[in-house]
């Protein structure tokens, strides 16, 4: 850890020296100067003050932040302020945030107080020091402070893309600190694309999605025709997506603390796809690429947020003849999400809240367990096929478990070492993951009950993954390199009407909804970056978009190729064993082909944000 040490105290000597920089450039004018005048002493004690509160603010907001999301503090912490009560509820609900309130001013107040006993006690001593002395400590201080702040000896300056050249994203974020990722990040709010480029990568795209690119480069759209051995009962789908549904904490990847037997027992009898990734992190973001298929790669502002955006073709409009529904148990006011449902989905019966019989529970709104059955009352109704999406919330800070459920569902208690080792931060986390199962379990055994249940597909899908330490249960890469954000469950579940097996392809969220309209022999126009994992001749791969630490990449074969956008700086690293990956011509080759496929998804999904108009 030395190297990150040694590296974190280079970004705080920068963050130091620009506060002396504004110090020795304002102090040597006469009246700022501390300390021969009132009003100079005056104004460094306010200053100085404002300057301490500021930086524990940030500081106690990045702790905060890092807790929540094993990331230092970045420019997407904006994204909250535009869904500000939903935010604050549910920081008031997970925080002590009085407590921490006041800690911040009590230690505010001691740190203000020690600089103004200095300040007496500096003033106390006298100055022999002559013109020149003054001057040429003047010069000394700015070009050191200077020197600091542009980090190190080299052409280019210290870059806050310089801590991930560590080695793992554990290290760099203990070498940042929140000044330095925040506005570096702050300055990648805004995105476009290149048009030469996705020209020029269309034949890359069309290689990997089996399609040949027409006179149109820059259409990548193909009409699907129904295939032999999709079901032709005209099925009903409800796609469950989950809220925080981490692979490595859950029971179907071995994990001996067992939190999801059910779940487990489900995807034995379904079809289970074991290595599926969502191409980033955030729930906006999940949901965005399940529904549209295209990978949200906005930076720091979500593609719900948009409104350049939001105009987007869905795959569950060509299930015509189908209502459509959309459960969930808060509000769809969170991340614009309601103007991208309602906006793209036709006819679309969407309930909230205020929609359901049952309370709210916090600020995600009702329990999930009374999601899925309020969500049941409504299909059990229908007489039509009908779509519906079910998106859960409970699997989220604060951890809220209804006194409703205690009874018959029990919490555990299990050794704060065993927590650790096993991917969880506390018994509040690892209970609140038992309770989606319990959620599911209840949900199935409700819906056996209904005719609906013998000729619907239902479909799992985890919102986004959790980082975590997941040494004990994958490889070292999956937790250096934060895959753990990314990974997974993936299961169609439909008893009596497709036969249960397991299934390695590495796949996408985009991939959900092509493969949901293969299996129910539906005609598609697909549009975007997703591919039906049921073909036979499909490719597996997995694009993935870290916006927070400005990096793009994608998982094939045995390997994860990741590069930084700002330095381009690459790696290749084993998903499969803790072996270095060999540096030599066939691995060479790989990572070279796995950056063309980055670029080409990367740059491709830029467009298709802005170009995915519905018909």
């Amino acid at each position: 850890m030395g190297g990150s040490f040694f590296l974190g105290l280079r970004y705080d000597l920068r963050m130091i020296s620009w506060l002396l920089i504004v110090m020795l450039v304002l102090g040597s004018i006469p009246v700022l100067h501390p300390f021969t005048g009132k009003r100079g002493k005056k104004f460094w004690m306010l200053l100085l003050g404002a300057v301490v509160l500021f930086v524990l603010f940030f500081f106690s907001v990045d702790f905060a932040h890092y807790a929540y999301l094993e990331q230092r503090l970045n420019a997407s912490v904006l994204n909250y302020l535009e869904d500000a009560k939903i935010s604050m509820g549910m920081v008031w609900q997970s925080y002590p945030i009085i407590r921490m309130v006041l800690g911040v001013l009590l230690l505010a107040a001691l740190l203000i107080w020690i600089i103004h006993r200095t300040h007496r006690w500096v003033s106390k001593q006298p100055y022999t020091g002559t013109r020149r002395s003054r001057i040429i400590s003047f010069a000394v201080c700015f070009l050191l402070s200077g020197f600091f702040i542009f980090g190190k000896f080299d052409q280019y300056p210290l870059r806050w893309s310089d801590a991930f050249a560590l080695g793992s994203d554990y290290k760099a974020y203990l070498a940042l600190n929140p000044f330095e990722s925040f506005f570096s990040t702050l300055k990648f709010r805004h995105s476009g694309y290149d048009e030469k480029k996705v020209k020029a990568l269309a034949p890359v795209i069309g290689s990997y999605f089996n399609f040949t690119p027409n006179d149109n480069p820059l259409s990548f759209v193909r009409v699907v025709e129904p295939k032999p051995g999709a079901l032709t009962t005209k099925p009903n789908v409800v796609l469950v997506i989950c809220e925080s549904f981490s692979a490595y904490k859950s029971s179907m990847f071995g994990n001996p603390l067992n939190t999801t037997p059910f779940f487990d027992s489900m995807c034995r009898q379904g079809i289970f796809f074991d290595r599926c990734f969502t191409p980033t992190y955030g729930t906006a973001r999940g949901v965005w690429a399940t529904i549209t298929g295209t990978p949200d790669v906005e930076m720091t502002k979500t593609a719900s947020r948009n409104p350049a955006a939001v105009d987007q073709h869905t795959i569950i409009n060509d299930f015509t003849g189908y209502e459509k529904f959309y459960f969930l148990g808060g509000s769809t006011s969170w991340a614009n999400i309601r103007g991208v449902l309602t906006n793209n989905i036709d006819n679309l019966h969407l309930y909230e809240q205020e929609d359901y019989k049952a309370e709210k529970i916090d600020v995600w709104g009702i329990s999930d367990k009374n999601l899925f059955l309020e969500a049941n009352k409504v299909l059990a109704r229908q007489q039509k096929p009908f779509f519906a999406i079910i998106q859960t919330a409970d699997n989220h800070r604060p951890y809220t478990i209804p006194e409703e459920d205690l009874k018959e569902f029990s919490k555990v208690e299990v050794p704060a070492d065993s927590l650790r080792k096993y991917g969880f931060e506390s018994l509040a986390e690892m209970n609140a993951f038992r309770y989606t199962d319990f959620g599911y379990k209840k949900f199935m055994e409700a819906a056996q009950k209904e005719k609906y249940y013998n000729n619907t597909v239902f479909v799992f899908i985890g919102d986004h993954g959790i980082p975590g330490n997941a040494d004990a249960l994958f490889p070292n890469s999956w937790t250096a390199q934060r895959l753990t954000t990314m990974h997974v469950p993936l299961l169609i579940y439909a008893p009596g009407m497709l036969a249960p097996k397991r299934v390695n392809i590495l796949s996408s969220q985009t991939d959900v909804l092509p493969t949901i309209a293969g299996l129910c022999h539906i005609k598609y126009t697909n549009s975007t970056l997703g591919k039906d994992l049921l073909d036979s001749t499909t490719k597996g791969f997995a694009f993935i978009f870290d916006p927070d630490n400005s990096m793009t990449g994608v998982v094939k074969g045995d390997y994860l190729y990741r590069k930084q956008l700002r330095s381009n700086k690459e790696e290749l690293v084993s998903i499969v064993n803790n072996e270095p990956v060999p540096n030599d011509a066939e691995h060479t080759a790989i990572a070279h082909e796995m950056e063309v496929l980055t670029d080409a998804l990367f740059e491709t999904a830029k467009f298709m944000l802005l170009n995915n108009k519905k018909k």
